[in-house]
């Protein structure tokens, strides 16, 4: 059963802590890995094809383009109403895929694709049916496969969602942040209740498997007042899936961010109450938490993941998918592939050089160690699971867990005093008070967070 957190408890644990879609965190990566080690993880990959099969790819089509700025955003982003500037991106992202058949050959499976931005419905119909087609002639999507895309209510029709469901599309995911027309005015986002709750019913009647709604609270002035409204009407609408993010207010890192007025952001105790009000609403309508900023129906394929211990992370958060390499297509995006990670260009300059002279974009990534690989496994099963079994550890790592993470077992004593987890002989075990800070029990275990200390650079975990 999901519990309701305290208050008094939200107050306290409230403090900065990565987000864990990978382990070690992108702040991690280096310039010394580039294209070259890329290519190297990529035949890697082929070559294990070749010998025993390896699962399924993911893929994500990062489409940079919005048709104006929302004050909130600290995504990677190109404001412009230009739409013809996405026939050069076209190109640039069918000349990437052929980098990676090059590599990899013809036929990969893929079980997994998402169009995320930016604002992927930036590009018209046409543009998104071309760019689907090369996909299905480079990769195999397999059946069953996940293909979502994320949809800017202001620039979405109900045509326009019957048309992406016929490319096969199946999940779609609504940005709409809030619906209280103050807030929306202050964030340069203004969408009505009754647009969105057309498109929803439209989504529903076009057979798209789930729907996700993205709010966020902590926005100029937003009250608990009013974002209980909210979460009202999103209970109306009744998404299969919630995704609850908090606000970070980073003028300095991101541009847009300035055009908000500081003394119009909801100070602590608001912020506090209105994650306390989000999280009993959505229990309260029948949500399941299934963690951090997480819900969904108890039908939803997430729950069911979350009830059978199959859940799992990557760059886009919680997900039902195995474990699998991710590539990663167009600006600024961040892949997995093998025991590495690696990012693209982050401008459009840099990324169309790189794809001009026939050379992967990669300006930065990692090549985990033994380490990384074992601390990764274990912060995994603390964010997905809840649960960290020393048995498993041990055999896959060749270690002792109890010798080797001493300090952090050490460290963990505290959230145990105070019922966010138990630990056992054998195993640590999140309970359902902890799921609301798994973040901050995932840190203990972070050798670059632990050494560091510096956890300023991440948004707060309440």
């Amino acid at each position: 059963m999901d519990t309701i957190v305290p208050e008094a408890l939200l107050r306290r644990l409230d403090v900065p802590g990565p987000r864990y879609t990978s382990y070690p965190t992108a702040d991690r990566f280096g310039d010394a890995f580039g294209p070259a080690e890329y290519r190297q993880a990529l035949r890697q990959r082929a070559e294990g094809s070749t010998v025993g099969g390896t699962p399924p790819l993911s893929l994500y089509i990062h489409i940079p383009f919005c048709e104006s700025v929302c004050y909130y955003c600290a995504c990677n982003k190109i404001i412009t109403k230009h739409h013809e500037r996405s026939a050069e991106y076209l190109d640039a992202l069918e000349a990437e895929i052929a980098l990676h058949v090059a590599e990899l050959g013809k036929g990969q499976s893929v079980s997994q694709l998402h169009f995320g931005g930016g604002s992927p419905t930036f590009l018209t119909d046409e543009e998104i049916g071309r760019l689907m087609a090369r996909l299905r002639d480079s990769f195999k999507i397999v059946a069953g496969a996940e293909i979502s895309i994320e949809v800017d209510p202001r620039t979405a029709t109900p045509e326009r969602l019957q048309s992406l469901a016929g490319m096969g599309f199946n999940r779609i995911s609504f940005g709409i942040q809030d619906f209280d027309a103050d807030v929306q005015v202050a964030v340069h986002r203004v969408q009505s209740f009754e647009s969105v709750r057309d498109l929803v019913v439209a989504a529903r009647a076009n057979g798209f498997e789930s729907i996700n709604a993205d709010l966020i609270y902590g926005l100029p002035k937003q009250t608990p007042e009013s974002f209980t409204r909210t979460i009202q009407q999103i209970a109306e609408l009744r998404p299969d899936r919630i995704a609850l993010y908090a606000y970070a207010h980073l003028p300095d890192r991101f541009k847009p961010q300035r055009r908000i007025l500081a003394e119009e952001l909801p100070k602590g105790e608001s912020r506090i109450k209105m994650l306390g009000g989000a999280i009993a609403g959505f229990i309260a309508a029948g949500y399941t938490y299934i963690g951090m900023d997480h819900f969904a129906l108890p039908g939803d394929a997430l729950s069911a993941a979350r009830r059978q211990g199959r859940l799992h992370r990557n760059f886009q958060g919680y997900s039902t998918q195995p474990d699998c390499d991710l590539i990663a297509l167009g600006v600024s995006s961040i892949g997995r592939m093998g025991a590495t990670y690696s990012q693209n260009a982050k401008t459009l300059p840099e990324y169309y050089e790189s794809i001009g002279k026939g050379e992967f974009p990669i300006v930065r990534g990692l090549t985990l160690t033994r380490d990384d690989l074992l601390r990764r496994a274990v912060i995994m099963a603390i964010m997905c699971q809840g649960r960290v079994e020393y048995e498993s550890i041990e055999l896959a790592h060749l270690i002792k867990f109890p010798e080797y993470f001493a300090a952090e077992i050490e460290d963990l004593k505290p959230f145990a005093d105070g019922g966010l987890l138990e630990i056992n002989a054998d195993s640590i075990q999140i309970t359902a008070l902890g799921w609301y800070y798994v973040r901050g029990v995932a840190a203990v275990f972070d050798k670059h967070l632990r050494a560091s200390g510096n956890r300023e650079r991440f948004s707060r975990i309440i």
